[in-house]
């Protein structure tokens, strides 16, 4: 994977907090009911990188306006401590939890699709679209990724950010190391 020129290795690798939307980045944004109960999709891909963030001491916190048990229990198991449901605005929710964690607007990066995270984009200096993002959303992207969101888009994010970081080949030596 080439390098964006759009985003510089230092500012990438300098990234301390991810966050993300839910519903259009670790989902493909439908909602569906089976009876009373939400149904949401998540991609194998998207959970693998989370975890690696999390071990490469990067503090991942989803931020999202709906909420459902699915998307608690996918966090939980995660390990993902930091699920704000039923957002209000994000940028305000994003800005509270820059300051309690003392995170800087500069070591965040923040990955959205649509309008609503067009506030989190305000608080971070790296911001991540995926493919099928809005198009208000794309252009002020600091890199759009390949994939869609719910199909391997977080992954993708994550794999650019643990290479600025130099932590990409030693999760491969150490996942090839882990085979019998």
């Amino acid at each position: 994977m080439a390098p964006d020129p759009n985003v510089d290795l230092k500012t990438l690798s300098a990234v301390r907090l991810a966050v993300l939307d839910v519903d259009g980045v670790l989902t493909d944004g439908r909602v569906v009911y089976s009876g009373a109960e939400e149904v949401q999709h998540f991609h194998v891909h998207d959970g693998a990188a989370i975890v690696w963030l999390l071990r490469a001491g990067v503090e991942v916190a989803w931020i999202t306006g709906r909420g459902s048990k699915a998307t608690e229990a996918r966090a939980k198991e995660l390990g993902v401590r930091e699920l704000h449901l039923r957002a209000g605005p994000k940028r305000r929710v994003l800005e509270s939890l820059q300051e309690r964690l003392r995170i800087a607007p500069e070591a965040t990066l923040a990955m959205g699709d649509d309008l609503a995270d067009l506030g989190l984009f305000a608080r971070a200096s790296v911001r991540v679209a995926p493919a099928n993002a809005r198009a208000e959303v794309i252009a002020r992207a600091s890199f759009v990724t390949v994939a869609r969101g719910g199909h391997g888009a977080v992954r993708e994010m994550a794999e650019r950010l643990l290479r600025a970081r130099g932590a990409w080949d030693e999760l491969v030596a150490s996942a090839g190391a882990s085979e019998s």
